[in-house]
């Protein structure tokens, strides 16, 4: 199985420098903002994708929205300690790509965040960086980075229960496994023999994910209400979050925490 996925991962990294980086020139930012800021990406498995899409949709109303709406009687202050000690975990990842994008003044605003949020805010149940002024720039991941390093998105498609991704997502998903300290520790032997195991990571990453189903109830039913297309719309509302991510854009995207739109992922 294990060698399954290595191969898996192969495959994609080899797809995705066939068709993201063969187009690359040397123009720099100037290839990353004709690349990146164009809110379209081409279609190359659509029939497939709205499949996955309406089997997503299926699995959503039977399994995530129910238990994201279970989620939203608990109290707000559990909730807000729950959230906030998943983006305190989250914020790992969020460095390593700091560091790999060159933005050293970001790193060094996570870094303080995660130590002062994990001691005095005690795991990161509290926020106390804040009240000392270390802000909040909001998540990074691999596929940001390769963004930013001038990777344009490649094909669009829809993964079952993992949702809307691109070629250069998909990449990242790969990318984010070697990078989160969290995914490290609890997929290392000897580490999660003693302390951890996999298991740990992926209620982590589960809650995650109903945190930010239950934020974006109200923002999906609207979507859903107001849209002609709702595969269309939600693949618009996927490429403008990601492009919006990759440039540090201020446009809003209607969504109560938009800086998780590529979760669920593989990672």
């Amino acid at each position: 199985m294990l060698m399954i996925r290595k191969l898996l991962y192969i495959a994609i990294f080899a797809f995705f420098l066939q068709t993201n980086f063969s187009s690359a020139g040397t123009t720099g930012s100037e290839e990353l903002k004709g690349s990146t800021m164009d809110s379209s990406a081409p279609e190359c498995f659509e029939g497939f994708s709205r499949v996955m899409f309406k089997f997503n949709y299926a699995l959503d109303g039977a399994i995530f929205e129910p238990v994201a709406k279970g989620y939203r009687t608990l109290p707000v202050g559990f909730r807000k300690g729950t959230s906030n000690v998943v983006n305190n975990l989250r914020s790992l990842l969020t460095l390593s790509n700091n560091l790999l994008q060159g933005d050293f003044r970001k790193a060094g605003d996570t870094a303080g965040r995660f130590v002062v949020n994990t001691t005095v805010g005690i795991l990161g149940i509290w926020d106390p960086a804040a009240a000392l002024g270390l802000e909040d720039h909001g998540k990074e991941d691999f596929g940001q980075t390769i963004g930013v390093w001038g990777a344009n998105s490649g094909c669009y498609f829809v993964l079952p229960i993992l949702g809307p991704t691109t070629a250069r997502d998909a990449v990242g998903l790969v990318g984010n496994m070697f990078l989160d300290p969290v995914y490290q520790i609890t997929h290392n032997s000897e580490v999660a023999n003693r302390s951890y195991s996999e298991h740990n990571y992926w209620y982590y990453r589960s809650t995650g994910a109903v945190d930010f189903r239950a934020k974006n109830i109200e923002s999906f039913d609207s979507l859903e209400e107001n849209s002609i297309d709702l595969y269309a719309s939600l693949k618009s509302l996927y490429l403008q979050n990601r492009n919006k991510k990759i440039i540090n854009s201020t446009s809003t995207i209607e969504t109560q925490d938009d800086s998780d739109w590529e979760e669920i992922d593989t990672n």
